[in-house]
Order: C-alpha cells, then sequence, then structure tokens
C-alpha cells in the first residue's frame, strides 16, 4: 500500500481579522509520481524476471530509458490485465506469488504514464535484479543436456516438442532442486519435465528421440512398482528455479530418463534449441509423499462449431484427509472459464481456483500460501467451459470447425491436476497414496469400464494394500482382453506369489517371459520365487538371462550371488556381491551377505562394516541385527553387541529366538539373572524348546540353584528324551 505524503503545520493562536475579501483554499502539492520513487520497484518486482537482458521477454525493463520507451504500452496491457500474466481470478484461492497487480498499482502506472513518465531523482531508484545466465544455485550436482540441439522454424503455429535426457548415473539420488536453461528463453513459453522410470518413451521412439519427439501429451509406462507422479515440475521463464520444499524431495533412480516437455513459439527467426537441466542433489530421501490426482472429461469433448458455452465436468470424492498444495489447470484454446472447487462433508463448497478468461499461452502451475485442509469424504469438482465461436480471439479455426479430444494443439483437453499431501495418517497404515490411487481408478472405471489404464493401475493399489485375490482377479480380466501382454502377466505372477500360489506365480512369470524374453522384472521375479524355494540351479539361470539384456541391475547381481551362494560357490557368490555394490553402494542384499561371509571367514571387523551398512538401509530387519550382534560380540564389543539385540527385542518381542540369543549373551558378560529373565521369556514363548530348557537347567546351576537346574534338565529329557547334553549335564549335578 502507497502512504501518501502531506504536512502538519503548528501555529500559535492569534487574533483574527476578517478581511474584506478571501483567496481559493491552498492546497499541499501532490506528491508526483516517478519512476525512481514508485515504478522502479513494482517494475522490478513484477515485470523484471522476464523482462530484463536475455529473458523470455522481448525487452527489458531494468533502466528508466527502457520503460519510458515503452509507458504507452506497459499502460496498455497492464490495464487491460494482459500483463503480469495471472489467469487466477481474486478470491479464488490464496496462491502464493501473485502477480496480478492490485487497483493501486495500476493507478500509479495509469498516473505516472499520463504525467509524462517522470524519472524523479535518480539516486533514489533502487538497485535493478540481477539475473545471472548461468545457474542461480551455483553449479549444479548433474547437468543433464539433450542429445542434439534442434531448430525451432521462423515461423508457423507453436510447436510442442519431447526431448529425452537419461539420467546417466548408477546410483539413486534424490532432488532438491532443478533449474532449466533453454538455450533461447525468448522461444520458450514453458516446460514440463516428468520422469519416466521404465524409459519407455525412448522405447516408442527408437528412432527420433534424440532429436526430439513432437506432441503435447504423451504416456509413460511406470511399470510394475506403484510409484505415482508427486510433483509438478513445471518450469517457466519468469521463475526458472524450482525448490522442492522441505522433506519433499523427488527420486532418480538407475535407467530412468527424464523428458523435457517443451512449448516452443516461433519468433520469426530460426532459434536453436539446446536445453539443460540442472539438478541439485539432497542428502536424504524424502520425508513427506505428495501425489498428483487427475480430474478429467475428455469423454465427454466433442464441441460443434459455433458453441459459445460447452461444459463439461468431473469430480472425486476423497478416501483420506489431505492438504492440497498446488493445482494446475489445462485446456488448449477453445478453453474459456477454469473452475475447480471442493465440497467440504458439511456442504460447504470451498474454491480451490477460477479463470474467468483461459488463455493457453499463460498457463501455469499455482501453488497455495497455505495448504488447503480437506477432510475425507470431500468432493473435488471441476467444471470447464469452452468457447468454440468466432468471438473467441484464440479460437485457431476460421470459421470454427467441430472439435474433439486429442492431443494435438487444435484437439481440446478438460484435465485438472491436483497436488495433494495426506495428512493424519493412522501410524501403522499402508501408504496414504494407495487409498488415493485406489478411489481415483475405481471413480475412472466408473465412467469407462474398458479403460486398461485405470483396471491396471486399480488392480496395482489392491497389490499394494494386500488385497492379492482381489488385484490377481483384476489382472485376469485384463488378460482376457489381451493374453499376451507380458507386463500384466509378471503382475499376476506377483500377486500370486503374494497370495501363497507359488505354482501359479511361477507359471505366470513363464508366461511373461514367453511374451517378451526381455522382460526382466519376469526373469527377476522368477528366479526370486525359486531362491525362496532353494532351487539355486534354476534361479542362477534366471538371473544369468536376465543380466544378459539387463546388465546393470545391482538386484539381479545380488540374487545370481545368493544362488551361488546356495550352491556353495562362495567365491563367485562374493564376486557378484561386490559388483552388486559397484552399481548401487546402497544394496541391502549385497550388503548383508557379505557381512554373514565375513562372520563365517572370522573376519569380524569387516562383517561389523557390511552389516551396519545394511542396517542402515533397512533398520528394522531382524536378520541383520543379530548377525552385527553376533559380529560384534566376535569383536570383544558384548555392549554394543547387547544394545542391537535389544533394538531387535523391540521390532519382535515374541521371537523366541531373540529372547534366547540376548540370554545366551548377557550370560557371557556375566549378566546371570537378566539371562534367565530372557530364557524363561523364551520358554514362555516356545515352551517345548528342549536345548531352550537345558540352557536355563545350566544358567541356574551356575547361580546356585541345583533343585531349579534339575528340573529343567528333566524337563528337557521329557521333551526330547535322547538329549545327551541334557543328560550329561543331570549328572553332573549334586546328589539331592
Amino acid at each position: 500500500m502507497r502512504l501518501l505524503g502531506f504536512c502538519v503545520v503548528a501555529v500559535a493562536a492569534v487574533a483574527v481579522v476578517t478581511p474584506l475579501y478571501t483567496h481559493p483554499p491552498v492546497h499541499a502539492a501532490e506528491t508526483p509520481v516517478t519512476w525512481s520513487r514508485q515504478i522502479a520497484p513494482l517494475v522490478y518486482r513484477n515485470c523484471a524476471a522476464c523482462h530484463h537482458p536475455g529473458g523470455a521477454g522481448p525487452f527489458s525493463l531494468l533502466a528508466y530509458s527502457d520503460a519510458r520507451r515503452r509507458g504507452r504500452q506497459i499502460l496498455e496491457v497492464t490495464q487491460s490485465r494482459y500483463m503480469p500474466p495471472w489467469l487466477p481470478a481474486p478470491g479464488y484461492g490464496d496462491f502464493a506469488d501473485a502477480r496480478r497487480l492490485n487497483d493501486e498499482d495500476l493507478a500509479l502506472i495509469k498516473k505516472w504514464v499520463e504525467s509524462g513518465m517522470p524519472e524523479g531523482n535518480p539516486a533514489e531508484t533502487p538497485p535493478p535484479p540481477h539475473y545471472d545466465a548461468t545457474w542461480q544455485m551455483g553449479k549444479p550436482d548433474l547437468i543433464l543436456s539433450i542429445e542434439r540441439p534442434w531448430t525451432l522454424k521462423a515461423s508457423g503455429s507453436d510447436v510442442f516438442r519431447n526431448f529425452i535426457l537419461p539420467y546417466p548415473l548408477a546410483q539413486t539420488h534424490y532432488i532438491r532442486a532443478m533449474e532449466i536453461l533453454p538455450g533461447t528463453p525468448q522461444v520458450v513459453h514453458h516446460a514440463n519435465v516428468l520422469i519416466d522410470r521404465t524409459a519407455s518413451f525412448r522405447r516408442q521412439h527408437p528412432g527420433e528421440w534424440k532429436d526430439g519427439v513432437p506432441g503435447m501429451e504423451l504416456e509413460l509406462d511406470a511399470g510394475n512398482t506403484f510409484d505415482p507422479d508427486s510433483h509438478f515440475l513445471f518450469w517457466k521463464p519468469d521463475t526458472p528455479l524450482l525448490v522442492e520444499p522441505p522433506g519433499m524431495t523427488w527420486r532418480l533412480d538407475p535407467g530412468n530418463d527424464l523428458i523435457l516437455n517443451m512449448h516452443l513459439k516461433p519468433s520469426g527467426k530460426s532459434e536453436t534449441i539446446d536445453a539443460q537441466i540442472g539438478l541439485y542433489f539432497a542428502d536424504k530421501p524424502a520425508t513427506r509423499h505428495p501425489m498428483l490426482l487427475q480430474l478429467d472429461d475428455d469423454r465427454d469433448l466433442d464441441i460443434p462449431a459455433g458453441d459459445r458455452n460447452f461444459v463439461v465436468h468431473d469430480e472425486l470424492t476423497l478416501p483420506i484427509d489431505v492438504e492440497v498444495l498446488g493445482i494446475y489447470p489445462h485446456a488448449h484454446y477453445l478453453g474459456h472459464v477454469l473452475e475447480g472447487w471442493a465440497i467440504l462433508p458439511n456442504g460447504q463448497k470451498k474454491w480451490l481456483i477460477r479463470i474467468p478468461n483461459w488463455d493457453i499461452d499463460r498457463q501455469s502451475v499455482y501453488r497455495y500460501r497455505n495448504p488447503v485442509f480437506l477432510p475425507r469424504g470431500s468432493v473435488l469438482h471441476m467444471h470447464y467451459a469452452y468457447d468454440n465461436s468466432d468471438a473467441n480471439v484464440h479460437n485457431p479455426n476460421s470459421p470454427p470447425i467441430r472439435v474433439r479430444a486429442g492431443n494435438r494443439s487444435v484437439d481440446e483437453m478438460a484435465h485438472l491436476w491436483v497436488q495433494v499431501l495426506p495428512v493424519n495418517v493412522p501410524k501403522g497404515s499402508p501408504d496414504p497414496r494407495l487409498l488415493l490411487e485406489q478411489a481415483w481408478m475405481e471413480h475412472r472405471l466408473s465412467r469407462e469400464p474398458g479403460d486398461s489404464i485405470a483396471l491396471y493401475d486399480l488392480a496395482s493399489a489392491e497389490a499394494g494394500l494386500g488385497r492379492y485375490s482381489e488385484a490377481a482377479a483384476a489382472y485376469r480380466k485384463l488378460l482376457r482382453a489381451d493374453p499376451g501382454d507380458s507386463r500384466t502377466l509378471n503382475s499376476m505372477g506377483a500377486a500370486l506369489d503374494k497370495a501363497g500360489d507359488a505354482a501359479g506365480a511361477k507359471e505366470a512369470f513363464r508366461q511373461a517371459i514367453a511374451a517378451d524374453s526381455g522382460n526382466c522384472d519376469a526373469r527377476f521375479n522368477l528366479g526370486s520365487i525359486e531362491l525362496k524355494h532353494a532351487v539355486f540351479d534354476e534361479a542362477e539361470h534366471q538371473f544369468r538371462e536376465m543380466l544378459a539384456r539387463c546388465p546393470a541391475d545391482a538386484a539381479a547381481r545380488s540374487g545370481l550371488g545368493v544362488a551361488l551362494a546356495g550352491e556353495g560357490r562362495d567365491a563367485e557368490a562374493a564376486g557378484e556381491f561386490q559388483s552388486a555394490l559397484t552399481l548401487d553402494p546402497q544394496n541391502f542384499t549385497a550388503l548383508y551377505h557379505l557381512g554373514e561371509m565375513a562372520i563365517a571367514a572370522g573376519r569380524p571387523g569387516d562383517a561389523i562394516d557390511f552389516l551396519l551398512a545394511a542396517s542402515k538401509q533397512n533398520p528394522n530387519d531382524i536378520d541383520t541385527r543379530e548377525r552385527l550382534a553376533m559380529a560384534l560380540a566376535q569383536s570383544g564389543r558384548s555392549a554394543d553387541a547387547l544394545v542391537q539385540l535389544r533394538e531387535a527385542e523391540l521390532l519382535a518381542p515374541d521371537s523366541a529366538d531373540l529372547h534366547a540369543l540376548l540370554s545366551q549373551l548377557l550370560a557371557e558378560t556375566g549378566q546371570l539373572r537378566e539371562a534367565i529373565d530372557e530364557q524363561n521369556e523364551a520358554l514362555r514363548l516356545q515352551p517345548r524348546d528342549a536345548d531352550g530348557w537345558n540352557s536355563l537347567g545350566v544358567l541356574e546351576a551356575r547361580i546356585g540353584k541345583p533343585d531349579a537346574a534339575r528340573l529343567d534338565f528333566q524337563h528337557a529329557l521329557q521333551l526330547e528324551p535322547g538329549d545327551a547334553q541334557a543328560r550329561a549335564n543331570l549328572a553332573q549335578l549334586p546328589p539331592q
């Protein structure tokens, strides 16, 4: 808000003689609006991000001379609210970094221009913002470049092109920030970055991906792991640096691709697109996991020529409490009024966004200043109106023609992406995003029962929620329509395995491999199920076949190592485990088994290093803590070993073996009474353990309770009459 200057003059009380005539009242001179005092701060705050040398805007506005030369144009585009670009209407969502000028700002610009655009005192002009042509946060940890520079023609319609940038590292990294250097920002309207977990888009376009693939929208194969889209990786020239909120990093794995989907606008001369993506790594994985939900109604998009108010709608009921973090409406050139809101369980309407005059050239992601809480049972609504008449200045067709849904810019779309963060999740619950996925896919299937993507994703969500029989049934339904789909066969095999049907799982995996010999996931799963049933030679065969096709897979290397160890080929197994760690230094299976091998070889120091690293990867794995305790005890670090066993005991308080192991270690350190307590707990959990009764008898004898020891040894012999150790211990006791 601007404060108007004024003066207050104090005067003494005097006798006043009324004159025969009066002068007109004298007003304090109104403070002039100048570039240095009012307009420069306004321009720097709202316009300079694009309008600076080398920026996306067609001219710079950092200097007074630049602004004065463009003053009339500035007045026109701001009064019409064409600039700065901001589509959401006020009062329909409180967005961060809103660029909508308020009425006072508009009045200042108008007054400045109409008063001749005075500069004022140059010394009062604030320093202009600095824009570096290189990376805003310094050199990134990883820079990815498109494979080949691509030439945008001088003229023609807008271009949508997808450039694939393979992730080249052999380790997983978590990304806290991203910046794009497009090379020629003046022709880049916006860009989306998508993560292709399986490099599916590159496989779809083997001959052309290095030069970019045309298209506005694309579908990617997410693979067999539930890994939903979570982040708006959306870039515009005025916001080149995307920094994720604390705890909300995103992940890149070996074999992933980034796809740079660019909206390009010809400038009148040929331009070279030579984009780079800079990635900044985080030390830790994400602790908060948002999810992108999509409302859409493409199926109803069939807009007659001349129709000025064609309406589509979609809605989705939320199964859990969420906070809405951001929103992204999307339509093409016929979109007119785009709205999104939520109806709360109490009937209250909560607006999420309203755009009264859509313009595809100004689309953006809108992030809320504060998260919007929506309780379970709230219903998200999308309501879009389209104008396919001559009155729509954005209509690409003159005269108008009938327009349907499609990926081309001359087609139409009706999408509303909402980024939500699950909240109030009960401890021990499954991933709440699975519940969102289930509700979303069930809604899609209610509208389009033959939606194969929705059916597959629903089956995957069911499997993630532990409903394996239901998941297998959904996969079978898909296979009736496409019996040779290798991915569906593999997923069904995984569900059958979890449901306890090993034979059915193996058959599904074999069918998946027969349908696609390059399906590395199916071979890995078949090898893993053979390992589980100790069929080591067949497991070895499957892992070797897989590695011939997917040599950089660390999990396959470690699986092969387990198979070789099972066949007694320890040296070869160790080599495979080391190869796995070269590919992925955090591979749990390799770390665990190398730790076991080091214990067996009498190298407890090496075992400790491997097992500590394994425990860091999987802190809830009890076997790892047991082996680590064993290695620590062998190294004389009994106190540290006890800490590991106590931690394991907290994870599995009903494990008789753990209590017995802890009793043994306590006894070795002279803590006999605590050892007896642990052994008694082990026997409470497993009362028919003859060895356990024998061990308890030994402990009772050591603290001078021969009668109690005698009863323990006799109990052991009742359970196992041939127990030679218990009989010998009983014979050594003094007579009653």
